[in-house]
C-alpha cells in the first residue's frame, strides 16, 4: 500500500512535491552555507589578524635583570619560534649637514638590532633607500635632516655627548606604534604617536655607542607558532594571552609582555562577533522565510490533502496507517529537499568561493550540514505531518468535505486579540532601548577574555517581522471583505460580465490569498533589508577609507617641513584635476593639546567629499561659508565643546607657535560650528579654522598635506609616479591602498560573502513566495474553473480572473513588501551602528538589484498565472474526469 501511495504521490501530486521540495531545498542550502561561510571566515579573521603582525610579543626586560637570562625563559617557552633582544636608547638629537646647510632635530630614539632580525622579523623594517641593512634612518628623520645615504650625521646621546655615523639606508616603520609602545601600560597611557626621530644601529654599534648612556633598556622580540592556535578569534584570544601571562608569571616579574599579536585578536574577536550577529539579523530570517514557504506550499495543497484523508477513512484505513502516508509524504519531502538543498549549497560554494565547504575544515563542514539537512527533514515533517495529524483528530468526514471558507467564517484568534498591533509596539519599545547612545550591541572590553552579545535587541526586528506580517495579513483580509466594490471595478476590464463573481471568489478566498500576499511581502523584505544594508555598508567603507586618506591621492609632508602652497603646481601631474593644501597645526586649549586644521574654505570641496553627517550645526556647505565669511571662525569638536561649555558666537584662545618667534602665542578664535570627521584627522578631538587666518597669526603658510583629485581613476598609478618624483621627501598614500588597511576582517571578508550568498538567495525565496504559491493555489482550483467553463463562462474571462488575482497579488505583496523592507532597514542600521564607522548619514539603495527583484518576483507570478490559464483549457468533461 506505501509503495502504491507513493507511486501515486508521484504521478498526480507532482508539483506539489516539487515545489515543498523546493522549498526545503532552499532552506537546507541557506543554513548549510551561512553556517561553513560564518565559521570560515571566522578561521579568516583569526589568520588575518596573525598576519597583520610582525612581531608577535615585546617583553620588557626589567631593570636590574640580566637580558640572557630572560631570553633564555622565552626561547624555552613552547611554541616560540624565534627570540632576539633589542637595545632601545633615547636621543637628545640628530645634526646634518648637508648641501651647505646644517639641519638639527629634537629628541628621537636609536634601536639597535641583531645582524638576523629583518630575516626573522620581515613586517617590521621595509627598505626605500640605500642598503637594508648597517646604519638606517627613518624616513622622516631622513626628510627633517635632508640626509641621503653615504652622508654623515652626529648622535647626540645624553650624558655622552655626539658621536658620528655615516648613512647606509632609509627605510619606513611600518609598525611604528607597536615598535615603540610603552610596554605594560594601558592604552591611555600609550604615546600618541611614534618619535619622529629615530636611527637603527647594528647591535655591535649600538653596545659601542652606548655604552655609559642611563636609560638604555633591552626588549625581547619574539615570533610565536601560531599555527596550532584556534580558528575562533576568541578562542586564540584567550590561547595567546593565557601563555603570556604565563610567561609573566615564570620571570617573576622581571619580564613584561607586550602581547600585539593578542592585541590583534582582541579586535579580530569583536569582528567575528560582528559577524555572527549579521549570520543571525541577516541570515535566519531568510531559512525561516523558506520554511514558510514550505508550510504555505504544504498548506496549498491542504484542502486536497483534507479530502483524500476523509476518503481513506471511508474506506477503512486506521488512523495509524493514514499517519504512516503523511509521514511518507514528509520524508520524501524532507530527504529529497534537503539532498538538493546540500547540493545548491555546495554548489554555491564552489561557485562563490571556489570550494564547496566555503574555506570550512572537513568537520566544521558535515556538521553544518548536518545540521542544515535535519533542519529540512524537520521543516517537512512540521509543514505536512503535523497538520495532518490536527486534522485527523479535528476534522470529520463530513467536514473535509466542505470548502475552506465554509468552515471558518470566524477571523484568526490573533486579529481578534490584535496580536499584531502588540508586536508592533514591542518593536517599538525594544527598538527605543536598543538604539540609545550609550548602548552597545557587542561589549568586547579590551584585554578581557570574556565578551557578550545583547541578544535581547534582536527582538526589535524580529518583533517588527512578525508583527509587520501580521498587519497585512489583516489589511488584506479587510480589503477583501470590505472591498467589493474595488476589486470590482479592478477586475471588470479583465473579466467583463465574471467581474462580480470574480471579486467573490477573491473575497471567498482571502484567507488563501492574504497568506500568499504576506509570504510575498515577507520574502520582498529581506531582499530589500539584506541589499540596503549591504549597500550602506559599502558606501560607509568607502566613506572611512576617504576620511582616512584624506582625498584620492594624499601627499603628506613630514612634520616641520616648511612646504608653500605654491608646490602644488608640482604635484599636478597627469590624471590630477585638482591639488588642495591642506595646514596641520596643534594648538592649546587650556591644557589640551589638540590638532589644528587649516583649509581654504572655497575650494577645499573641490578635492575631498565633507559630508553634512560630518557637521553639527549646519551643512558641510553652510559652515565652510561662515569660515569663508569671517576668517576668525572656528569648527570644534563636539568633545570639546561639551568639556568647555561653549556656545554659538562664543570667543576661543588657542595657543599656537609663531613660526617667527618659535614661541607659542595666544590667537583669538570664534565658535562657529561642530565638526565630527574630517579628511586626514584623528578620530577624537581637534580643530578646523581658516587657512588664511592662521597664516595671517602665525607668519607662516607651510602645508601639511595635499589633497589630490584624481577624478577616482588611476589613483594607484599617480600614487606611484608621484612617490617616483618626491623621493623620501613626502609619504604618498592613495585611496586603494587605504581600503586595505583602513577595512576590519568583517569589512573585507565576512560581509561581502555573507550578503553575496543573501542576495542571490533572496531573489529565489521572492521568486518562489510569488510563483509557487500561486501555482499551486490555482492548481488545487481546477474545478472551479471546470464548473465554471461548463456554467458558459468564456476562456477570456477565465484568464481574467486568474490575471487579476495575480496582479493583486503582485501589487500588494510588492508594496508591502517594499514598506516593511524600508522599515527594517532602518532598524538594522540603526541597531548594528557598531558595524559602521563612520555611522551613515542616508542608507544607500542598490536599485538595480531591487529592480531584479521585482522583476523576479512579479515573472514567477506571471508564469504561475498563465500556467493555470493553460490548465483551464483542458476540457471540462476530461478536468471534472480526473479529479
Amino acid at each position: 500500500m506505501i509503495s502504491a501511495w507513493a507511486s501515486g504521490l508521484a504521478r498526480h501530486r507532482t508539483g506539489r512535491l516539487l515545489a515543498a521540495m523546493a522549498g526545503v531545498a532552499l532552506a537546507v542550502a541557506l543554513v548549510a552555507a551561512l553556517g561553513s561561510f560564518l565559521t570560515a571566515s571566522k578561521a579568516t579573521m583569526t589568520k588575518r589578524a596573525l598576519r597583520s603582525v610582525a612581531v608577535d610579543w615585546q617583553i620588557q626586560v626589567q631593570p636590574g635583570t640580566n637580558a640572557n637570562t630572560i631570553l633564555s625563559l622565552v626561547r624555552k617557552t613552547p611554541h616560540t619560534r624565534t627570540a632576539l633582544p633589542v637595545g632601545y636608547a633615547h636621543t637628545t638629537g640628530f645634526t646634518a649637514h648637508t648641501q651647505g646647510s646644517t639641519q638639527t632635530t629634537g629628541p628621537g630614539m636609536a634601536l639597535g638590532l641583531p645582524d638576523d632580525y629583518q630575516n626573522r622579523f620581515p613586517g617590521e623594517i621595509r627598505a626605500l633607500a640605500g642598503s637594508p641593512t648597517g646604519v638606517l634612518l627613518a624616513q622622516q628623520t631622513a626628510s627633517n635632516l635632508h640626509a641621503a645615504p653615504g652622508d654623515t650625521i652626529d648622535v647626540q646621546l645624553p650624558g655622552i655627548g655626539r658621536h658620528q655615523v655615516k648613512v647606509d639606508g632609509v627605510v619606513d616603520l611600518p609598525q611604528a606604534d607597536s615598535l615603540f609602545q610603552t610596554v605594560g601600560a594601558p592604552s591611555q597611557s600609550q604615546p600618541t604617536a611614534p618619535p619622529d626621530n629615530v636611527i637603527i644601529l647594528p647591535a655591535g654599534l649600538f653596545a659601542a655607542l652606548t655604552h655609559g648612556v642611563t636609560g638604555t633598556t633591552t626588549q625581547i622580540h619574539v615570533a610565536r607558532d601560531d599555527t596550532r592556535l584556534p580558528s575562533d578569534p576568541a578562542a586564540a584570544f584567550t590561547t595567546i594571552t593565557g601563555a603570556a601571562h604565563n610567561l609573566e608569571a615564570r620571570s617573576a616579574g622581571t619580564a613584561l609582555v607586550g602581547d600585539n599579536v593578542g592585541a590583534a585578536l582582541d579586535s579580530a574577536r569583536q569582528d567575528a562577533l560582528y559577524a555572527q550577529v549579521l549570520f543571525l539579523f541577516l541570515g535566519v530570517p531568510g531559512a525561516v522565510l523558506a520554511a514558510v514557504l514550505t508550510v504555505a506550499v504544504a498548506a496549498a495543497g491542504g484542502e486536497r490533502r483534507r479530502q483524500e484523508q476523509s476518503l481513506l477513512r471511508l474506506r477503512g484505513l486506521r488512523p495509524r496507517q493514514i499517519i504512516s502516508l503523511a509521514g511518507l509524504e514528509a520524508a520524501l519531502i524532507g530527504f529529497f529537499g534537503g539532498f538538493i538543498g546540500l547540493g545548491i549549497a555546495a554548489l554555491t560554494g564552489r561557485l562563490a568561493f571556489g570550494t564547496a565547504s566555503f574555506g570550512a575544515g572537513a568537520v566544521t563542514w558535515a556538521v553544518w550540514y548536518g545540521i542544515a539537512f535535519i533542519l529540512g527533514v524537520s521543516v517537512a515533517a512540521g509543514a505536512v505531518l503535523i497538520p495532518a495529524l490536527g486534522d485527523l483528530r479535528a476534522v470529520t468526514v463530513a467536514d473535509a468535505r466542505k470548502e475552506t471558507g465554509a468552515r471558518s467564517p470566524r477571523n484568526p484568534w490573533w486579529m481578534r486579540f490584535g496580536v499584531d498591533f502588540a508586536l508592533l509596539v514591542g518593536s517599538w519599545l525594544v527598538f527605543r532601548a536598543s538604539s540609545g547612545n550609550q548602548y552597545a550591541l557587542v561589549l568586547a572590553p579590551e584585554g578581557v577574555p570574556s565578551i557578550s552579545v545583547s541578544y535581547w535587541a534582536f527582538f526589535g526586528p524580529i518583533l517588527l517581522w512578525m508583527g509587520a506580517a501580521l498587519l497585512v495579513w489583516r489589511l488584506t483580509l479587510l480589503a477583501l471583505a470590505h472591498g467589493r466594490p474595488a476589486l470590482v471595478r479592478l477586475a471588470r476590464p479583465l473579466t467583463a460580465t465574471l467581474a462580480s463573481a470574480t471579486a467573490a471568489t477573491l473575497a471567498r478566498r482571502s484567507r488563501q490569498l492574504a497568506r500568499s500576499v504576506v509570504l510575498l511581502a515577507l520574502a520582498v523584505s529581506f531582499a530589500v533589508s539584506t541589499a540596503v544594508f549591504n549597500s550602506t555598508f559599502k558606501q560607509q567603507a568607502e566613506v572611512d577609507a576617504r576620511l582616512t586618506n584624506g582625498a584620492d591621492v594624499t601627499v603628506n609632508e613630514p612634520p616641520g617641513a616648511d612646504t608653500p602652497p605654491s608646490t602644488s603646481n608640482t604635484l599636478k601631474v597627469s590624471g590630477v584635476r585638482h591639488v588642495e593644501p591642506l595646514q596641520h597645526r596643534f594648538a592649546y586649549v587650556g591644557s589640551d593639546l589638540q590638532d589644528l586644521y587649516g583649509v581654504r574654505p572655497d575650494t577645499v570641496a573641490q578635492a575631498t567629499s565633507l559630508q553634512d553627517a560630518y557637521f553639527a550645526g549646519g551643512t558641510a556647505r553652510q559652515l565652510m561659508q561662515r569660515l569663508a565669511q569671517r576668517p576668525d571662525n572656528l569648527l570644534v569638536s563636539e568633545e570639546t565643546v561639551h568639556d568647555f561649555q561653549l556656545s554659538p558666537g562664543d570667543s576661543i584662545n588657542l595657543r599656537i607657535q609663531d613660526t617667527r618667534t618659535k614661541t607659542p602665542r595666544m590667537v583669538p578664535f570664534h565658535y562657529a560650528g561642530v565638526v565630527k570627521e574630517f579628511p586626514t584627522a584623528p578620530k577624537d578631538s581637534f580643530f578646523v579654522a581658516n587657512a588664511a587666518y592662521i597664516t595671517k597669526t602665525t607668519g607662516s603658510d607651510a602645508v601639511g598635506a595635499f589633497l589630490l583629485d584624481t577624478g577616482g581613476t588611476r589613483q594607484k598609478q599617480i600614487a606611484a609616479h608621484l612617490s617616483k618624483q618626491l623621493g623620501t621627501s613626502a609619504t604618498v598614500t592613495d585611496l586603494t591602498q587605504t581600503r586595505g588597511t583602513v577595512g576590519t576582517s568583517l569589512t573585507s571578508v565576512d560581509l561581502a560573502g555573507l550578503t553575496r550568498i543573501e542576495l542571490a538567495f533572496a531573489v529565489l525565496l521572492a521568486a518562489g513566495s510569488g510563483g509557487l504559491v500561486l501555482a499551486l493555489g490555482l492548481a488545487e482550483r481546477r474545478r472551479t474553473f471546470a464548473i465554471a467553463t461548463v456554467l458558459g463562462a468564456k476562456k477570456r474571462q477565465l484568464r481574467g480572473m486568474v490575471i487579476t488575482e495575480a496582479l493583486l497579488l503582485a501589487a500588494t505583496g510588492l508594496a508591502g513588501g517594499a514598506l516593511i523592507g524600508w522599515i527594517l532597514s532602518e532598524m538594522l542600521v540603526k541597531v548594528l551602528t557598531g558595524v559602521f564607522d563612520p555611522p551613515p548619514a542616508s542608507l544607500a539603495v542598490p536599485g538595480l538589484y531591487l529592480t531584479l527583484t521585482a522583476v523576479a518576483a512579479v515573472g514567477a507570478i506571471l508564469a504561475a498565472a498563465l500556467n493555470g490559464i493553460r490548465g483551464a483549457r483542458r476540457p471540462a468533461v476530461e478536468e471534472l474526469r480526473d479529479l
